[in-house]
């Protein structure tokens, strides 16, 4: 053990005798590091993100969006109706999404676990003489489930709540934040439009970001007003009652894209991920025959959405890494050259070594430990370097980021390698030296 502490001595001497030339020599290993930090942050920061809008959406998940179309050709496409000179410029006619789609989706599709109805109405919310813009939403516990929404206090609807219109409510926790900053809500009524709820829980805050929220196309979800959707049809608006007459009549008298739907939004989980293509398929087929052949809403696949996105994200980590594995290959080909140069300027001190005693081994040691410690202080500067192209990236590109634990070990673990590898061939070249020819050398 002596003998090798003191063979760590003399590498130690050597590398701070040259300290230009060792933090040249550690500079591919710095940005090899760096490279390997930075590119994990980024890919682990791009899998978090995507978890957590996967978290937002549920699993196995098809959403149906009603659209309003622009005009009467879009709102015609597939109509294959006759239609003579008098009605021939009015527009065609489609139920929308309807409570009925739920109960023709439920029926036909055996492999659907959960399905989500909503409602959307902008609402002026008053309480204890504040006033705020949210919106209250039309809901079927089903929304909480396949949203993974908890209740921080008080209950979900009862079966009681979900028939006959009655007044109650769930908030967010934004809305318990604004309206009941320092009370239980639980019990009390909040005034939405012109209905008076009474307030029967409280969700968890949902913490996500906003750019995952853009990104999904879904609201936040801890400033809106839950209702039964029965009391959102009976107290707030039903669409579903708006005639063909009257859309004709408005598109004569001005306004032409008024919201015809019943239901805003259809979510439905299907029991398994290989149920979702076809599903949507079916689903497709079930709202066109029910909406006249008028392709009067949008079907989305979220999860296979998510999955693409972690595909293209997973090639550009790729390529981060390449470039990463390049670097500290550069580096490993530099520590190598330095330390054979290191060699060729060193033969006098080797000679005189082996002729005091020193064995082979112990001049593979000492070369050993020098390309080690440049590599590891390398690592170690790089480490850092990382950390600050990780927070830069962030700040910059909006960009996730998360640097790990394992990533910093990693990097130290590649480092110590890279000396250890690149630094052999090296020192067994200076131990190999003849020790008569090296004293002799000038």
């Amino acid at each position: 053990m002596h003998r090798v502490l003191f063979n760590f001595i003399l590498a130690m001497e050597g590398v701070f005798a040259n300290q230009i030339r060792a933090l040249l020599t550690a500079l591919g290993i710095i940005f090899g590091v760096a490279a390997v930090i930075a590119m994990l942050a980024i890919g682990t920061g791009a899998k978090q993100s995507i978890l957590e809008q996967m978290k937002l959406i549920g699993t196995h998940s098809l959403v149906i969006k009603s659209v309003v179309p622009k005009d009467n050709k879009d709102l015609g496409k597939g109509n294959n109706s006759n239609n003579n000179s008098n009605n021939k410029n009015k527009r065609p006619w489609s139920p929308g999404m309807t409570i009925n789609d739920v109960n023709a989706i439920e029926t036909v599709l055996p492999v659907v676990e959960h399905i989500s109805p909503e409602i959307v109405l902008p609402v002026s919310i008053i309480q204890s003489g504040k006033m705020e813009r949210a919106k209250c939403v039309g809901v079927t516990n089903a929304f909480f489930e396949l949203n993974n929404l908890k209740v921080a206090q008080g209950n979900y609807f009862h079966q009681k709540h979900l028939s006959g219109g009655k007044p109650v409510c769930i908030i967010g926790k934004h809305i318990q934040t604004r309206f009941f900053p320092e009370e239980d809500p639980i019990g009390k009524k909040i005034k939405c439009r012109d209905n008076w709820l009474t307030i029967i829980g409280v969700l968890q805050k949902r913490n996500a970001s906003e750019k995952s929220l853009k990104q999904l196309g879904i609201r936040d979800y801890n400033s809106d007003v839950y209702v039964p959707i029965e009391t959102a049809l009976l107290r707030f608006e039903d669409r579903a009652k708006i005639t063909k007459d009257d859309l004709n009549q408005e598109e004569e008298n001005g306004p032409k894209n008024k919201n015809y739907h019943q239901l805003d939004k259809l979510v439905i989980r299907v029991k398994d991920s290989k149920f979702l293509r076809a599903s949507a398929d079916v689903v497709g087929r079930i709202l066109k025959r029910r909406h006249r052949n008028i392709v009067d809403y949008e079907i989305e696949i979220p999860e296979l959405l998510l999955q693409q996105q972690q595909k293209t994200q997973d090639t550009f980590n790729f390529v981060l890494a390449v470039i990463a594995g390049i670097s500290l290959l550069v580096g490993g080909i530099g520590i190598m050259n330095i330390m054979l140069a290191s060699v060729l300027e060193r033969i006098k001190e080797i000679g005189l070594r082996r002729s005091l005693g020193a064995n082979q081994k112990d001049i593979v040691l000492q070369f050993l430990f020098e390309a080690v410690f440049i590599s590891l202080t390398g690592g170690i500067i790089g480490v850092f370097v990382g950390l600050i192209a990780a927070k830069i990236i962030s700040a910059s590109a909006d960009i996730p980021t998360v640097v790990s634990l394992w990533s910093v070990l990693l990097s130290f673990g590649v480092a110590a390698s890279i000396g250890l590898i690149f630094g052999i061939v090296p020192a067994q070249r200076a131990a190999k030296l003849d020790p008569i020819k090296a004293l002799r050398a000038e």
